[in-house]
C-alpha cells in the first residue's frame, strides 16, 4: 500500500475534484473532509470516497454550485433542500446556521433532504464542539442503500444509518460515532479492495448465510449487513430503524424503500444543537464532562486490559499516529484514485 503525508492526499483530492468541475473552495472542504476520515481511522468515509463523488459529478446526479434552500425556519428550526448538491459543502452550511442559531435560543433543529453523502458525522460534531454545543445527528441513505437486514430476515431492508453524539469538553471532544449495523458498509468495501476477508459475523450473503468474503454483500442480489447487538441485534435494527425515520421523515426526504436504486446517492440529515451556556451552563458542562471521564478511566482493569477507551479515543489517537506516519491507501483504492486521475489528466503524486 502507497503511503502519503495528510497535505499531499488533500492537495491530490482537491485536485482531482477541481478538474471535474468543482470549484476550488468546495473541493477544498470536501477534500480536507475526507482526508480528515483517514486520519482518524475511517477510511470507509476518507479518499475511496472519491471516485464515487466525482463520478456522480460527471453523470449530473450531484449538482455542483447547488444552492441550500429553505423549506420551513423558525428562530430554532432551520428544514432545508440540498438540491443534490456535494454533501459535505451542504452539511457545513447547515451546521453554521444552526450554530448562530443556538447561540441565540439555545438550541436548533435542522434537516436537508436530497444531499449528497456528507461523510464522517463525528467531524461536525467536532466543529459543533468548538462553539460549546453539544451535538445530535443522524442520515440514512435517501431511500436506497437498504443493507442491514431485521433479525429473523434474509434480505436488507434499511440502510446503515450512523448515530453520532458530540460534547464538548475542557480538553478534546467527546464524540460517539458510529453505524447502527455491526459495521458501516464503506468498511466491508475496503475489505474488499484490500482483498481481504472479514470478521464472522458481519455479513450474510444473497441466500441469507453468513459470509466472511466482503464481494458477497455486492452481488446481484445482493447481500445483507446484520444489525449491531449480536444475540440482541434487535435493539441495533430498532435504533437503525428510528434513526431512517428521523432523517426521512423529519427532512422531508425518503425513508428506505423498495423502488430506489442501489448504491444510494446520498442522505437525508437530521442534525440538533444545544448550547450548553443556556442550560446548565457553560462552566458546569465542562466539569460535569471533565469529571465523568475522569470518574471513568479510573476504573480497575480487568485482567487482559491496559486501558479504558471513551468516545473519540480512537480517532485522536489515529490522527496523531497518521499526522506523523502518513496515511495508508489501500491498493484497490490506490488503482482506482490513478486511473481518475489519468482520465481527469491530474499528476499523481508518488507515495512513500
Amino acid at each position: 500500500m502507497p503511503i502519503f503525508s495528510p497535505t499531499a492526499l488533500t492537495d491530490f483530492s482537491r485536485r482531482l475534484f477541481q478538474a471535474a468541475g468543482v470549484p476550488e473552495t468546495d473541493a477544498n472542504t470536501v477534500a480536507n473532509s475526507l482526508v480528515d476520515a483517514n486520519l482518524c481511522g475511517h477510511d470507509s468515509h476518507g479518499v475511496i470516497r472519491v471516485p464515487q463523488y466525482v463520478g456522480f459529478v460527471k453523470e449530473g446526479k450531484l449538482v455542483v454550485g447547488a444552492s441550500l434552500d429553505v423549506l420551513k425556519e423558525t428562530p430554532a428550526i432551520l428544514a432545508t433542500d440540498a438540491n443534490w448538491g456535494l454533501g459535505q459543502v451542504q452539511a457545513y452550511r447547515l451546521l453554521d446556521r444552526l450554530v448562530d442559531k443556538a447561540k441565540t435560543v439555545g438550541i436548533a433543529g435542522g434537516s436537508m433532504r436530497r444531499c449528497g453523502h456528507i461523510g464522517r458525522l463525528g467531524e461536525y460534531a467536532e466543529r459543533a464542539a468548538k462553539h460549546g454545543m453539544a451535538f445530535f445527528a443522524t442520515v440514512n441513505s435517501h431511500g436506497s442503500g437498504r443493507r442491514v437486514t431485521p433479525p429473523g430476515g434474509a434480505a436488507g431492508r434499511i440502510s446503515t444509518n450512523p448515530i453520532c453524539f458530540g460534547a464538548p469538553t475542557p480538553t478534546s471532544p467527546l464524540v460517539l460515532d458510529f453505524s447502527t449495523s455491526v459495521c458501516a458498509e464503506g468498511k466491508v468495501r475496503v475489505a474488499f479492495q484490500k482483498g481481504e476477508s472479514i470478521p464472522p459475523g458481519w455479513i450474510h450473503n444473497a441466500a441469507g448465510q453468513p459470509s466472511t468474503t466482503p464481494a458477497d454483500l455486492y452481488t446481484d442480489p445482493p447481500g445483507s449487513i446484520l444489525p449491531f447487538g449480536g444475540a440482541q441485534a434487535y435493539k441495533g435494527f430498532g435504533l437503525g430503524f428510528m434513526m431512517d425515520l428521523m432523517a426521512g421523515g423529519l427532512s422531508g426526504g425518503d425513508c428506505s424503500r423498495p423502488d430506489r436504486p442501489m448504491p444510494g446517492l446520498g442522505n437525508s440529515v437530521a442534525f440538533v444543537l444545544w448550547n450548553v451556556e443556556m442550560f446548565g451552563g457553560c462552566e458546569h458542562f465542562l466539569t460535569a464532562a471533565s469529571g465523568l471521564s475522569e470518574f471513568v478511566r479510573s476504573t480497575p482493569l480487568a485482567t487482559g486490559a491496559t486501558e479504558i477507551t471513551l468516545p473519540g479515543d480512537p480517532e485522536r489517537r489515529s490522527r496523531e499516529k497518521r499526522q506523523v506516519e502518513g496515511i495508508p491507501v489501500p491498493d484497490g483504492t490506490w488503482s482506482q484514485l490513478a486511473k481518475l486521475a489519468g482520465e481527469l489528466h491530474v499528476p499523481i503524486p508518488v507515495g512513500n
